[in-house]
């Protein structure tokens, strides 16, 4: 009611403010993104055109690891289980504790929520919950261990773009605002 009808600053709160970094998308691309993957459903079909080329999910043979959050609305735990199927490759599917933003945005510090795993996403999907194995905290120590396991070479940061001047190194100055 304050933010919205009476044009007043919304308290701070983390989740808040994730939630308005948006990512500027144009409004062409912003409009093509909904009609296709939403209104038209026309990724997972397999009809999604981009310069002249059809979108297939099945031609992701590389490993993917798909993660939904348990109270999402925008991204269904269930509809994310089931997308699983559309990609070429192995596919882990882990679901995150909480919805959209903090079932995502949950760093290990802050010991909150958990996170089910429990094998390929086969079969339904309450079946696969049943039987997944609930794991308290973050899900991303569990990442950062399946991203390992791929390959757990590290490279040095990329250098910014030389002909923009960079205001600051990443992630940020604003990430470090204490309001």
């Amino acid at each position: 009611i304050n933010n919205y009808m009476r044009g007043k600053d919304p308290m701070p709160f983390d989740l808040l403010y994730w939630n308005s970094d948006s990512t500027r998308m144009a409004a062409a691309n912003h409009s093509f993104y909904l009609r296709n993957c939403y209104l038209e459903n026309n990724m997972s079909a397999g009809r999604m055109t981009i310069a002249g080329r059809n979108i297939h999910l099945s031609d992701i043979k590389i490993p993917v690891y798909n993660l939904a959050t348990k109270e999402d609305h925008i991204a269904p735990a269930r509809s994310v289980f089931l997308g699983c199927r559309y990609f070429g490759g192995d596919v882990d599917y882990v679901m995150s504790g909480s919805g959209h933003i903090a079932g995502v945005v949950n760093p290990p510090a802050l010991k909150k929520y958990q996170y089910w795993t429990g094998g390929k996403p086969e079969g339904t999907f309450e079946n696969w919950v049943a039987n997944a194995t609930e794991t308290p905290g973050s899900w991303w120590p569990h990442w950062h261990k399946w991203i390992e396991s791929k390959d757990s070479q590290l490279v040095p940061a990329r250098r910014t773009a030389s002909k923009l001047k960079s205001l600051a190194e990443a992630p940020g100055t604003y990430v470090r605002v204490r309001v």
